[in-house]
């Protein structure tokens, strides 16, 4: 962890936020969040992509697909302990 660390945390909560308010709760299979994850993973690939072309001056779109990537994992992680609450209770 480093001192950038709870600032880079708080904008992933609140790309989390703004998915929750957009899509509301998402109980999907893992199979699913495995293809918004590859997506999610793609756009990014493409950001860098277009970085390293020349296509884009700076890499701050990057940083936001990879913003999306942490979030999307987090909304998977929080739709897996839905489903499996049950089992554990």
């Amino acid at each position: 962890m480093t001192a950038a660390t709870p600032g880079v945390l708080a904008e992933v909560q609140r790309e989390r936020e703004r998915q929750q308010a957009k899509w509301g709760e998402q109980n999907l299979e893992p199979a699913v969040w495995l293809m918004i994850l590859g997506e999610e993973v793609g756009e990014a690939n493409n950001a860098a992509l277009e970085h390293l072309l020349g296509n884009r001056a700076d890499l701050r779109h990057y940083r936001e697909e990879l913003l999306h990537v942490a979030a999307a994992a987090v909304n998977a992680i929080e739709s897996l302990d839905r489903q499996l609450a049950p089992e554990t209770a």
